[in-house]
């Protein structure tokens, strides 16, 4: 009876989470994933100040657009989304009920900021009599702000389905809100990547500091990237 135990537990294929190795490895992928995630909390609020100590608020109309659009998108949009981590959430303890309230209230500064910078832009080419849309930036600027309002809409349809008379089931819900959101997100990264070549940014940050802010904005968004698929994408299932 033991040799045919025996026989019988060595055909198993156990989960790589399991005991021996196999768990210590779990353990540091769960490590890393922490880190990965503490770093972004730094990264983005990071981020966020040197743009607002570069753009100097209150020299100009301009001075308001990049310190606005980074507080929107590198820090509200990027903490409205770890919210939902399970390894590195600044509100881990909380519920989730609490969890997505957050994100509600951050998610509508990320709106209120990106309008505010928008409308700080257009009085400052107004002024200046400069032309609209006339750089990359610009248009990726309108396409990500599109995309934002197109989300927040969405997300407007999860929280009130039988409000507006739904039927699509919530799980399906949350998974195109989900997948829209990582749009969103990576199309602002673009856009904020684009900011970079902008005579503004060009002028302020010079040499290997330059290419520093042009690769920073990809940390996070891999990480972001990282977080949504985990939690969305279809897992298979173990079976022995």
């Amino acid at each position: 009876t033991r040799r045919l135990l025996g026989s019988m537990r060595s055909d198993v294929e156990y989960s790589p989470v399991g005991e021996g190795l196999g768990m210590r490895d779990f353990r540091l992928y769960v490590w890393l994933r922490r880190v990965a995630v503490m770093a972004t909390h730094i990264t983005s609020l990071g981020l966020t100040l040197v743009v607002s100590l570069l753009s100097r608020p209150g020299t100009s109309l301009f001075s308001w657009h990049p310190m606005c659009m980074s507080v929107a998108y590198c820090l509200c949009m990027t903490e409205g989304i770890l919210l939902f981590s399970a390894e590195g959430s600044l509100f881990c303890f909380k519920s989730r009920k609490i969890k997505v309230r957050l994100h509600w209230f951050c998610q509508a500064l990320v709106l209120i900021a990106a309008v505010t910078g928008l409308c700080f832009i257009v009085g400052s080419k107004n002024v200046s009599e400069l032309q609209h849309l006339a750089s990359w930036h610009s248009l990726l600027g309108v396409c990500t702000l599109t995309a934002t309002a197109l989300q927040a809409a969405c997300g407007i349809c999860l929280i009130f389905p039988k409000l507006l008379c739904l039927s699509c089931p919530s799980a399906r819900l949350k998974l195109y809100h989900a997948t829209c959101g990582l749009v969103v997100y990576l199309l602002a990264t673009v856009t904020v990547m684009s900011a970079m070549f902008t005579d503004w940014f060009q002028a302020a940050v010079k040499g290997v500091a330059w290419w520093a802010f042009l690769l920073l904005p990809l940390f996070p968004a891999l990480v972001v990237m990282s977080q949504i698929t985990n939690a969305y994408l279809p897992r298979k299932k173990l079976t022995s």
